[in-house]
């Protein structure tokens, strides 16, 4: 999976939150200041290439939507952040986000809950 520019990676923001959906819906819930419709359909086409959307062609129009799932996409590039930024350590990540004040201890507690009733389930 080839990573994403900054540019290319709001408009599969936008593809995730349509689902399917054509240029001129795609161009309107961008967020302002809106780029030109030109520039959203050269990215799509840069998309389409990584192989992070597909077209399907409805008469003289293309309607697009994601082969890259958000989840899949966001689970990837935690990974990477994790292994570039935090010598590949989730802990690390963890232990920084408590440092920051960006995660509280209770919030901690209920992460570790979620986690082990997950656990529990699986087995």
């Amino acid at each position: 999976m080839n990573p994403l520019t900054k540019a290319e990676e709001q408009v599969m923001q936008v593809i995730w939150k349509l689902d399917k959906s054509f240029l001129r819906e795609i161009v309107e819930a961008m967020p302002d200041p809106k780029p030109h419709q030109n520039t959203v359909a050269t990215l799509l086409k840069i998309l389409i290439e990584k192989e992070y959307v597909k077209a399907e062609v409805l008469g003289r129009q293309h309607r697009y939507s994601a082969v890259v799932s958000k989840q899949d996409y966001s689970g990837k590039r935690i990974r990477q952040l994790t292994k570039n930024y935090f010598e590949g350590s989730f802990s690390n990540v963890v232990s920084y986000l408590v440092k920051e004040n960006n995660i509280s201890v209770s919030e901690l507690e209920q992460l570790l809950k979620q986690i082990k009733k997950q656990q529990n389930q699986q087995s």
